[in-house]
């Protein structure tokens, strides 16, 4: 996955990579502020109504797994071909910079020049204009650059646009369609200091990028010979329309309205995937492809009605109010369909998934763009009231396409609304930890409630002990009047609680951890590359002591490094202090039992009751024994992936990480062995 950026307060940008550029029919060069070469390109040709680009992300080209650029070369050309898209968009990761074990990273130059020679066939291949395709870096392209053009900044000497010179943080396109406007822009968000993984994760925006951002977006704001202009940047979509929700003015000059999508998309990498984003009239709407089983000779591309999931706008239900003014796009079913041979007959079909999903719609469709065209556009007239509902996803769309040779191809099914209504997309869980928290800001509050947590496992048992010791807890059981149930409480409470901090050792081993993870760094390594100084990490990010001439801030790789501190409170500390506490207060109940027992050894029988109670102590502490044993597994996997990663000496550079808490570990298994 590339870095990740925040443009507050608007949007979030998982990777901060270009949606850019287009057909080159007449092209236009303004210079923008901060290196932004702003283009506009007239896109030519029919369809008129319509232009699509085509996107590809995350190809993570490995030395490892030559069967990534195997299959990228196979499949990408020819779709490219076949689709003859007027923007071509590669988002970042273009290669892996990762070890065959993934746990060391650093930039690899085969790795690049296989990038660099790979896109050039693909290129070639497809028959396209070089110009129209555009990269830019992800997270795992800047993994141990230590500054941005320098030796080990690949992607400055091999990426498509460093080779066509396209310089600078932030790029924007802007494609004129039929009198539309469709702005891409792209930034890189990635740190000027590029660390290795697996702290770098998240982009690092600086307040002079996000201002060159927002103007570049607002670059058509004040343009009066603008209808409507469609913002694109990222994953995420932003389009003014001459619009105004929730009115009924259907008036041309009423206020423009701002609408956002965040779209993520399945990687080069394991999906296989290419995406195929169109905008027809001003709506916006994608297809996802996975090549993973082969090559395409059909693709089929529904243009509208929009899929409720995702493409829903806010505009909708104005634009439903003012049907009787105005030329509508809800008159007819649209779609591309791209084919390497002539289709021969399209059908749009329409199912209602309120009775066990039936066929309520089958209509012959035609072509509507002629010869020369860009592509195929494929229209049919519908009654779009029919289906009016007040459910988002009654309704399923599905084009079926035939082709010269009797094959049949079918579009992925997708709910519409007419009402313009949301349909709920569910999420798995793993899909909502990923991509649905915002781990930026959820990093602080977790660590430190986690550590606030920890304090009091280790603070309140010192305190009750202190407590008993000056008898406050034996003058509150002697005022207790609520029954033998609350001198029972009290009585446990002195009997479990304070035993953990008669362990002095263990006790204030476990405290001494706790402000040492605060306030002193965890290890040291080489945080960037091998030929510069170890750097310190804390809970703060990376220290720049040792970077002196080239970062003017105390730490860098924050909140990156919480894939580091999180795991090891949540996985390793946590579980491993209450482990602690666990066979703390099992050995304060055996001691009990012991007494207990003692004081009725003349009675035989109920001393032969009590025998069976202490084998059940003695079998408990051998299940927390077994128990720290997945996390020893856990910890030493941790500490494993972080000597790898930055060249660390487990007894030099981390020896309070690697050793702290196992040592705490067994040192309370030793203090409680008389069981």
């Amino acid at each position: 996955m590339a870095a990740a950026a925040v443009w507050a307060p608007r949007l979030l940008l998982p990777i901060a990579i270009p949606f850019l550029l287009g057909a080159l029919a007449a092209a236009v060069l303004v210079r923008g502020g901060g290196g932004d070469l702003r283009r506009v390109v007239e896109v030519e040709g029919e369809p008129r109504s319509v232009v699509w680009a085509v996107q590809l992300s995350d190809l993570h080209l490995s030395a490892f797994h030559p069967d990534r650029a195997a299959d990228f070369r196979r499949h990408v050309g020819g779709a490219l071909a076949m689709v003859n898209p007027s923007l071509v968009l590669i988002t970042g990761d273009l290669t892996d910079a990762k070890s065959k074990d993934l746990l060391s990273s650093r930039q690899e130059k085969s790795e690049w020049l296989e990038y660099e020679e790979l896109i050039d066939e693909v290129i070639g291949l497809s028959g396209l204009n070089k110009e129209i395709f555009y990269d830019l870096r992800g997270n795992h392209d800047s993994y141990g650059v230590p500054q941005v053009g320098g030796m080990s900044d690949f992607y400055e000497k091999h990426s498509i646009n460093a080779r066509l010179g396209r310089t600078g943080n932030l790029q924007s396109i802007t494609l004129q369609n039929s009198g539309w406007k469709h702005l891409f822009v792209g930034f890189d968000s990635s740190a000027s200091i590029g660390l290795r993984r697996p702290a770098n994760i998240f982009g690092q925006p600086t307040d002079q990028l996000l201002v060159q951002l927002d103007a570049s977006l607002s670059q058509w704001d004040n343009d009066s010979s603008t209808s409507a202009v469609t913002k694109y940047y990222q994953a995420h979509i932003h389009e003014s329309t001459s619009t105004s929700v929730g009115s009924n003015n259907c008036s041309m000059t009423t206020e423009s309205i701002e609408e956002f999508w965040e779209w993520e998309m399945g990687d080069w990498r394991s999906a296989r995937s290419m995406r195929i984003l169109a905008i027809d009239s001003g709506l916006v709407s994608y297809t996802d492809f996975d090549f993973r089983f082969g090559s395409m000779d059909v693709i089929i591309v529904p243009t509208f009605p929009l899929d409720s999931r995702f493409m829903q706008r806010h505009s909708t239900p104005h634009e439903l109010n003012c049907q009787a003014n105005s030329t509508s796009h809800f008159g007819m079913v649209r779609a591309l369909i791209f084919s390497k041979y002539k289709i021969i007959s399209v059908l749009a079909k329409v199912y209602d998934s309120f009775s066990g999903r039936h066929l309520v719609l089958e209509k012959d469709m035609e072509m509507a763009s002629g010869e020369g065209a860009r592509g195929a556009m494929y229209t049919v007239p519908w009654n779009w009231r029919a289906y009016l509902d007040e459910s988002p996803d009654r309704y399923w769309l599905q084009i079926e396409a035939k082709d010269m040779t009797g094959k049949t191809y079918y579009s992925q099914l997708r709910p519409f609304s007419m009402n313009g209504l949301t349909a709920k997309v569910r999420w798995t869980w793993k899909e909502f930890l990923v991509m649905g928290c915002q781990w930026g800001q959820l990093y602080h509050p977790i660590m430190w409630s986690t550590l606030a947590s920890l304090c009091l496992l280790i603070l309140i048992p010192r305190t009750s002990l202190m407590l008993y010791e000056n008898h406050m807890l034996k003058y509150l059981s002697s005022k207790m009047t609520g029954g033998s149930s609350g001198r029972h409480l009290l009585a446990s409470f002195e009997y479990f609680a304070p035993d953990l901090s008669k362990m002095y050792s263990v006790w204030s081993g476990m405290l001494i951890y706790l402000l040492y993870l605060v306030f002193f760094p965890w290890f040291s390594g080489f945080a960037v590359t091998e030929n510069h100084n170890k750097m310190y990490l804390y809970y703060k990010g990376w220290s720049t002591s040792s970077l002196a001439n080239v970062s003017t801030v105390p730490y860098i790789g924050l909140a990156d490094v919480m894939v580091i501190v999180l795991p090891h409170l949540l996985f390793v500390v946590l579980p491993a202090f209450l482990t602690i506490a666990a066979i703390a207060a099992n050995r304060a109940a055996y001691l009990a039992c012991i007494s207990h027992n003692a004081k009725k050894d003349d009675d035989h029988y109920k001393g032969r009751q009590y025998i069976p109670r202490i084998w059940i102590f003695r079998c408990f502490r051998r299940f927390l024994i077994l128990l720290c044993l997945p996390i020893a597994w856990k910890h030493w996997k941790h500490c494993r992936e972080i000597v790898r990663a930055y060249g660390a000496n487990p007894f030099m550079d981390a020896p309070i990480y690697c050793f702290g808490v196992p040592v705490l570990v067994c040192l309370a298994i030793y203090r409680t062995s008389a069981i």
